[in-house]
């Protein structure tokens, strides 16, 4: 497998940019795929510099780059701490997510990630895990549907939507991805991708245990990221970005820190800038699938 198959990496000059603050560093990418950040990130360390990538789906073993400074971890983001422990490493200089589905993965009908492709209800970035897209659909009790459609796809049918998957299955069991879209033909046209797009996210986000891994994922870069190194978070909708920008501003996903007399709080990071960083308008016409990418960066205090 070539890595043109994959996708164009999302705000690469701009993620590495603001990543690569040490030549010599230690440096994580957590969302190997096509190994496009990856490589970027490479260019601009020096001989002492090292590279860990991390990557679950197999097809990304196609893409490893022969260089004596890098090396994959064949294990999802949410295992950082323990694999870098296992390596002998304690901190590092940096660390980069880039949250989104592959183009590759999208593009691969059997996968089931597409809503424009008929395929497996599948949707697992680890193939080797058991819980499938159509096992959440023939096996979860209708209100624990409900709760996948409202919490991952903010859906605001979620209920109706959960009561006509159980009165679907018991005619027949969900198999594919047409079958699941044929169930919601009644959205009208003009709302039916954005419709279908949240509910294939929905689904997506319960099958890998996005949201959990992901904040275990930051929390974890408190722990490893040494003083003044960066970390770089691309995400894609607004269920990760709020956890992204609330960790690097609070330290923490819920509620309110401990305030000093001064009104100030001991958090981990600092966000280097207050606003989000997007992709260009040319970016975007080159590649469409950045429409959406927000970048945050914060800097580990």
């Amino acid at each position: 497998m070539k890595t043109m198959e994959y996708h164009n990496p999302v705000l690469l000059k701009e993620s590495v940019d603001a990543l690569v603050v040490n030549p010599d560093g230690i440096y994580v990418d957590c969302t190997f795929g096509g190994g496009g950040h990856s490589r970027e990130i490479l260019s601009r360390l020096s001989e002492k510099g090292r590279l860990i990538s991390f990557d679950q789906d197999e097809d990304a073993k196609g893409n490893i780059i022969a260089d004596d400074r890098f090396q994959l971890v064949m294990q999802n983001f949410r295992f950082l701490k323990n694999n870098l422990r296992y390596l002998g490493i304690k901190n590092v200089s940096g660390v980069l997510a880039d949250l989104g589905v592959s183009s590759h993965q999208f593009d691969t009908p059997e996968r089931g990630f597409s809503i424009r492709f008929d395929g497996d209800l599948d949707m697992r970035m680890n193939q080797s895990q058991k819980i499938t897209a159509a096992k959440i659909l023939n096996e979860y009790e209708e209100s624990a549907l409900a709760d996948v459609f409202y919490n991952y796809g903010e859906l605001r049918t979620s209920r109706r939507m959960a009561r006509e998957v159980v009165s679907e299955r018991k005619k027949q069991p969900f198999k594919t991805t047409e079958q699941l879209k044929q169930l919601f033909s009644y959205i009208p046209k003009n709302k039916e991708n954005k419709f279908l797009a949240q509910v294939f996210q929905a689904l997506r986000i319960e099958v890998n245990d996005e949201m959990a891994a992901l904040r275990e994922l930051l929390m974890q870069c408190g722990e490893i990221i040494e003083p003044g190194g960066k970390m770089v978070m691309i995400s894609y909708h607004s269920l990760e970005d709020r956890l992204v920008k609330r960790y690097m501003k609070m330290g923490m996903f819920e509620g309110e820190p401990e305030r000093d007399v001064f009104g100030n709080w001991d958090a981990p990071f600092s966000p280097v800038q207050s606003k989000v960083i997007v992709p260009s308008e040319e970016e975007i016409e080159k590649n469409p699938r950045a429409r959406s990418a927000k970048m945050r960066v914060a800097i580990k205090n």
